[in-house]
């Protein structure tokens, strides 16, 4: 097992699924799912490679959301391309404003310091009615469209997020497996070793917090144009909370944990609806019973690098073997 494969095995049987799946409800439920799972890497890359527990992911969501909304109805009705590329920067300078405050705290305090950002954002969102149309939200957001290609069905929803989700993957697992990356999984084991070693870690902190809100907006840009509705209500810390349930049941730094936990907590809700309320009893048991038994995650233990170099050690000492036979 190795992690590229995983990912690769991942997005080859995605590409092929909405060609055997014909239920546009399914299909519904496979966009959500990946969706989060999107949010849940960008998420991750926070939490889980740098180790900094921020819960405004929900009020990047909803700036990305209500910024597609604004540019591609209200304003200047920009296209599909530049209107998310908008959601990233406009999402990206908002994780700049408040990283440079926030960053220097540590754990619970920086997550208090988050939720009230979130909850400023969304009151925002709730009472300028002038700018956001209050809790009645904004209605007939476009639908997006590639080089005359309109985005209608399902199944083109589909596969716009997925191309998405992959870009988002291959940028994270660059960022990991490159010096930057190497420097971020240092300060999150030991930030005062790391400063000692010459890193510069508040640099290094506000660097991938951006680059994580940018990814947060990238998806609520893409959550407005599938929904052509969105209002406060969609972007309050139930999100954030989602989010991180998502991430820490894959598995805190680990990529291929951020696809199980997003579809596991997608889809369950969605296979336990028969049994009414008491679904949400049984969507916590489950949860509470993985952090019992795997406290790190399903994937969370599994050091796809060590696996990899032991599998290779392995082999060569059979190889060796073989010849001093």
């Amino acid at each position: 097992m190795h992690q590229k494969w995983f990912l690769l095995g991942f997005f080859v049987v995605a590409l092929i699924l909405p060609q055997v799946i014909t239920s546009d409800y399914v299909k519904r439920l496979l966009v959500v799912s990946l969706m989060f799972s999107g949010l849940s890497l960008s998420f991750n890359l926070i939490t889980g490679f740098m180790g900094q527990l921020s819960m405004a992911h929900c009020a990047f969501f909803g700036i990305g959301a209500y910024v597609v909304a604004f540019f591609t109805k209200r304003f200047f009705q920009i296209g599909t391309i530049p209107a998310l590329l908008l959601a990233m920067v406009v999402a990206g300078i908002f994780g700049l404003i408040l990283a440079l405050p926030t960053l220097r705290l540590k754990g619970f305090y920086l997550a208090i310091a988050t939720i009230g950002f979130s909850e400023i954002v969304r009151l925002v969102m709730t009472n300028e009615r002038k700018l956001t149309n209050g809790l009645a939200g904004i209605l007939s957001i476009p639908k997006p469209s590639f080089f005359g290609l309109k985005i209608k069905t399902q199944t083109d929803f589909y596969y716009m997020v997925l191309v998405l989700v992959i870009l988002v993957t291959f940028v994270i697992y660059s960022i990991v497996n490159s010096r930057m990356g190497r420097a971020v999984l240092a300060i999150r084991e030991d930030d005062v070793a790391a400063e000692a070693m010459g890193i510069h870690i508040f640099k290094y902190k506000a660097m991938i917090f951006i680059i994580s809100t940018m990814m947060a907006g990238l998806f609520g840009g893409f959550y407005a144009m599938n929904l052509s509705y969105i209002d406060p209500t969609a972007f309050t810390q139930e999100i954030s909370m989602r989010i991180m349930s998502m991430t820490l049941l894959g598995g805190l730094g680990s990529l291929p944990g951020s696809f199980i936990g997003a579809f596991a907590l997608s889809i369950l809700p969605e296979i336990t609806r028969a049994l009414s309320t008491y679904r949400y009893l049984f969507y916590g048991i489950v949860i509470v019973l993985v952090m019992l038994f795997k406290p790190a995650g399903l994937m969370g233990n599994y050091n796809f690098k060590y696996m990899r170099q032991s599998i290779c050690a392995a082999r060569s000492k059979k190889t060796n073997s073989g010849k001093e036979v």
